[in-house]
């Protein structure tokens, strides 16, 4: 069902969410040009929503930003706020008002509300967009999109020709049925599916002029409720079905939330043939229709899924650089709560997608859980109303061969290659972590990539005093962990040569005659094992020992090493 446009002092089932948080440290005129840009954006959100029926945001992250402004209008109650939306003229009135929703928000909530009322019943909350369909005489005479909830767009023509609307009903009589036009899907299960913009594509079918066959028949219909039905939930079931609505399919009656709880539970994780975003519980017993109001009643409320999305804060962008020199803008977030986690800072991925988002301190954004663990971006939201210009560090000054030492402007990549060549990926130095590399690099005992091979005793313990012992395992590793470990380019299944001489003089021909090597791989291999051999770091291995970095000596005495596969020649 649409969500219920809230006036920003009706929240009061809501409550719980952010008007607790603590308030932003603005200034009066920041907080006023905050406040301004938020309310803005809502009524853009608004006046598609309630004209055209185009929901251009999610309801859980609108829901989040009409919390947020009400938070920071609660928080500077002397400021200025923008004009709420207004309905343009030349709409068509509904004859009952759709009344909207109230939101509870978890199960406390839930019990609470189910408590003290009788003759409940509850139903899957359909992701669609909302329809009046008025009959009489039996026959289909209007439709009206749910616009503002007194009034809205007159659909008739495009809801006529819908094989889901009945055009006729079983009796000759007038009344005012209100519903929810979805896309059919084919066992979809919200927990696994999502909402598959499936609410966008009926809004987007119903501006056009025609539609096709399939596309019609696409389109489903739910009637959530019948204003001047029969007194009796069960009679108004009963005659909805004769006309070929499955509304007694999808509604239930309860006596408990622990049955609602279950209810939800279950359509959140079974087949349906439509996209939903939570139930509805619903009294059998209501007010005369023509005291509705366009405003949640207390009759009906929704308990709406675990939300996917979450509005989020932008404090600052930071730019880590990787092993190999990527970098990747992080944004710093105001601690943000999604799927019972609480998010503090998220990658905005390369720095091109960051570019393309222009994201900075004070924006809003929309972050969402890939595979239920990793936190994304997936939109920015609103701009920050004193936008913070922002200069990423220069890609060429970073690249797979650059910050071997902890020099200016390289602690960050530097660190990265200290912790890969430490990690399970390299020598596997079990205890030894980025914790222990920062204090060694604090503390001065390590500025180049091979210093804690003969670290200060010291000054080693005052990081950890078992150091020694955790970084001696290093010495007995292999010549191919080591290659890895020093970031060697990716060879495939090459076979490489068991010592550093040979590896370094092999050519590019030789390198492509390996399989799975071409033209770009084997220069950088080759770019490789020269910069380690410029740097010293090749000789620095061959003085501690290593396995692999040793010269080779020849029966004739001369020192050289083995070709690639000699061993199998």
């Amino acid at each position: 069902m649409s969500r219920f446009l809230f006036t920003l002092c009706a929240c009061a089932l809501v409550v719980r969410s952010a008007i607790a948080a603590d308030c932003p440290d603005w200034a009066a005129p920041r907080a006023a040009a905050e406040i301004q840009q938020l309310g803005r954006q809502i009524n853009v959100w608004d006046q598609a929503y309630r004209e055209r029926g185009v929901s251009l945001i999610a309801d859980e992250l609108y829901d989040q930003a009409l919390d947020r402004l009400a938070r920071w209008q609660n928080c500077f109650p002397h400021t200025p706020t923008t004009q709420t939306y207004r309905l343009r003229a030349g709409k068509v009135a509904h004859p009952v008002a759709q009344t909207g929703l109230a939101k509870l928000a978890d199960e406390e909530q839930l019990k609470l509300w189910v408590a003290p009322r009788s003759g409940l019943w509850v139903q899957p909350k359909v992701d669609g967009v909302a329809v009046t369909l008025v009959y009489r005489d039996g026959q289909l005479s209007q439709a009206i999109s749910r616009g503002d909830g007194w009034q809205g767009q007159d659909w008739t023509d495009a809801v006529r020709s819908l094989p889901a609307v009945p055009a006729h009903w079983p009796q000759r009589q007038h009344l005012v049925l209100q519903g929810e036009l979805y896309w059919r899907l084919e066992d979809h299960v919200q927990s696994r599916n999502g909402g598959v913009n499936a609410r966008s594509t009926v809004a987007g079918l119903l501006q056009r002029k025609q539609l096709d066959e399939a596309q019609r028949a696409g389109i489903g219909l739910f009637v959530w409720d019948w204003p001047d039905g029969p007194e009796a939930m069960s009679e108004r079931l009963r005659i909805m079905t004769s006309a070929g609505l499955d509304t007694a399919e999808y509604s239930h009656p309860i006596e408990s939330a622990a049955q609602a709880i279950e209810w939800r539970q279950r359509w959140f994780n079974q087949p349906l043939p439509f996209a939903t975003d939570g139930v509805v519980l619903r009294q059998n017993a209501r007010p005369e229709p023509s005291s509705w109001q366009a405003e949640p009643p207390g009759w009906a409320a929704a308990w709406k899924y675990p939300p996917q999305r979450a509005l989020a804060q932008v404090i600052d962008v930071e730019f880590r650089i990787g092993r190999t020199g990527r970098i990747t803008p992080v944004l710093e977030l105001e601690p943000t709560s999604l799927d019972d986690r609480i998010i503090r800072r998220v990658s905005a991925g390369s720095l091109q997608r960051w570019r393309e988002l222009d994201i900075g301190p004070g924006d809003l954004i929309s972050i969402r859980l890939a595979g239920q663990t990793i936190p994304q971006v997936e939109h920015l939201i609103t701009k920050a109303s004193q936008p913070t210009a922002l200069a990423a560090p220069p890609q060429a000054d970073y690249h797979a061969l650059s910050c071997w030492q902890a020099s200016e402007g390289c602690r960050g990549q530097f660190l990265a290659r200290l912790s890969w060549l430490g990690g399970e990926n390299g020598l596997d130095l079990q205890g030894v972590g980025p914790g222990t590399w920062e204090c060694l690099i604090d503390t001065g005992a390590v500025s180049g990539l091979l210093d804690w091979l003969a670290l200060p005793e010291a000054t080693a313990q005052a990081c950890d005093a078992k150091i020694a012992a955790k970084l001696a395992p290093a010495r007995q590793r292999r010549f191919s962990t080591w290659l890895r470990a020093l970031s060697l380019p990716a060879s495939g299944s090459a076979q490489l040569p068991d010592n550093w001489n040979a590896l370094q003089r092999m050519s590019s021909t030789e390198w492509q005659a390996q399989r799975g090597i071409g033209p770009t791989r084997a220069r950088q291999l080759i770019e490789f094992t020269a910069h380690l051999h410029i740097t010293g770091l090749a000789e620095r291995l061959a003085d501690a020992g290593i396995d692999g970095f040793q010269p080779v000596i020849q029966q004739s005495g001369t020192t050289s090493g083995s070709a690639p596969g000699a061993a199998h020649r």
